[in-house]
């Protein structure tokens, strides 16, 4: 999955025909896995935070090429989630960019089945939509919450979310609060105004974190607010907070 995530970037942010190198070393106990493309490159600003959870690479170029690199964060928790790192180097805008995977090498133990998913620290899973107008970045969350062993659904509309609490029934909301049209204060008005939505956890997701920002959350409904980009221990203790306030009160 992250090899993959990685050779699809390094051909959409490159031109057509452009070569794009793989290569394979290692040295001691660590083996690395890199891919260098000669596409449209990054900022030092965009290569510090490239693999936040929010993170947006806003240039002219990337627009064009119809999309975010958003996955990249899932890639560097997959990474991480055996011990590696994923690193990025550029030499600036229309210079292309290096993607390394850095993965510890390991002994051959006995094959056990595999689970699915990850298990939870409290071992009960939850139902979890994420609501963000930027679908990418709704799907990465998605998709980290699936790897922590949570059911999870996304979308982008806000206007359809009280539909999708009524046939997903989750047990948490996380939602972006500056989608246009109608925005998170709006939609947390109506789903605790909807009468299936009093055991619901509503998380905000915005970029402003000051108290006044945190009051207005917590006037308008949210049970906890989140800044982006969004820390996955905290995303994580607000799930686990969940399942282990269901399980005591069995």
């Amino acid at each position: 999955q992250v090899f993959s995530n990685l050779l699809s970037n390094a051909v959409k942010y490159s031109d057509p025909g452009s070569a794009i190198d793989v290569s394979i070393s290692h040295r001691d106990d660590i083996v690395e896995i890199s891919f260098q493309d000669r596409g449209i490159g990054l900022t030092a600003e965009q290569q510090s935070r490239i693999f936040e959870l929010f993170a947006q690479v806003d240039t002219a170029l990337e627009r064009s090429r119809g999309g975010l690199g958003i996955g990249l964060t899932l890639a560097r928790r997959i990474v991480e989630m055996h011990d590696g790192e994923l690193l990025v180097l550029s030499d600036g805008p229309g210079h292309g960019s290096r993607f390394t995977v850095r993965l510890p090498l390991k002994p051959v133990s006995p094959v056990r089945a595999a689970s699915p998913v990850v298990a939870t620290q409290a071992g009960v899973p939850c139902r979890v939509l994420v609501v963000d107008d930027n679908q990418d970045a709704a799907d990465t969350l998605a998709t980290i919450l699936q790897l922590l062993g949570h059911e999870t659904r996304s979308i982008s509309d806000p206007h359809k979310v009280v539909e999708a609490v009524d046939a997903f029934a989750p047990d948490i909301v996380f939602l972006d609060i500056g989608m246009p049209g109608l925005s998170g204060y709006d939609v947390a008005r109506r789903l605790r105004a909807h009468a299936s939505s009093d055991a619901l956890t509503l998380v905000a997701l915005t970029g402003w974190g000051q108290p006044e920002d945190r009051r207005r959350t917590a006037e308008t409904g949210f049970d906890h607010h989140l800044v982006k980009p969004a820390d996955l221990a905290a995303i994580q203790r607000i799930c686990n907070g969940l399942t282990l306030r269901r399980r005591d009160s069995r």
